[in-house]
């Protein structure tokens, strides 16, 4: 990645970022025009790049979240204040990076939202980003109760569904979606819609940033009831 000594975030590129996001004309990333090769992540790349990752500080990455205007979209400290945007507050900081990395280097460019995402983390250093993730990895996820075994979507966290080939989502997601180890995310308050969207989209094969295209084949068998129930069962009321 191509580091900058100094951040140039201010007003001005997030404004050029959420043109770009509603089609507005001058605004463009490499991604949504095909310019170059987007290298996916291997297993052996991605422990590399986690080995690499800069000790993150909290209070200059809560800076960086105010002074670039993060709030916006990702509430005051990563809450997921509407359905457009995944939950910050409490992910693992070794998640988050990983989709800042994967923003700045276009892995992730699977949709207008992801638009932004590219403009914004383009201009953060590797250490930015690692102080923004320990940030958001020190607050506290949504309280949300267990949901009870007779959840439909209960089967496919727990066991998983062999005939499919399924892996149980607690298996890299924690029991009760409280997150995993290295890049898994915590699922435990993810806005539905947000939910519903991603697993879409690596059903579909739009996202590809997962190390070794893992969430897009557990995702593929899944049918759109599935992936509803899911998203209700993570979802805090």
């Amino acid at each position: 990645m191509n580091q900058k000594n100094k951040r140039r975030l201010v007003g001005p590129l997030f404004a050029a970022g959420a043109a770009l996001a509603i089609g507005l004309p001058g605004v463009a990333s490499a991604a949504a025009h095909g310019e170059g090769e987007v290298v996916k992540w291997t297993p052996a790349a991605w422990h590399g790049a986690m080995a690499a990752m800069p000790q993150g500080d909290p209070s200059r990455g809560e800076k960086i979240h105010d002074e670039a205007f993060c709030a916006s979209c990702h509430g005051e400290a990563g809450e997921a204040v509407t359905a457009n945007w995944p939950l910050l507050a409490g992910q693992r900081a070794e998640y988050t990076y990983k989709q800042l990395v994967d923003y700045a280097d276009h892995r992730r460019a699977e949709d207008a939202r992801s638009h932004i995402m590219n403009v914004v983390s383009e201009e953060l250093s590797e250490q930015d980003m690692a102080d923004l993730a320990a940030f958001y990895e020190q607050q506290a996820l949504p309280d949300k109760a267990k949901p009870a075994e007779s959840h439909p979507a209960h089967q496919l966290v727990s066991v998983g569904d062999p005939s499919r080939l399924i892996t149980p989502c607690a298996a890299c997601h924690g029991s009760n979606g409280s997150g995993g180890i290295n890049e898994s995310p915590a699922l435990r308050g993810m806005p539905v819609d947000y939910f519903v969207r991603t697993m879409e989209l690596f059903r579909e094969g739009h996202r590809h940033n997962d190390v070794a295209q893992g969430m897009a084949q557990f995702a593929e068998p899944l049918t759109d009831e599935e992936i509803a129930q899911l998203a209700d069962y993570y979802a805090v009321d």
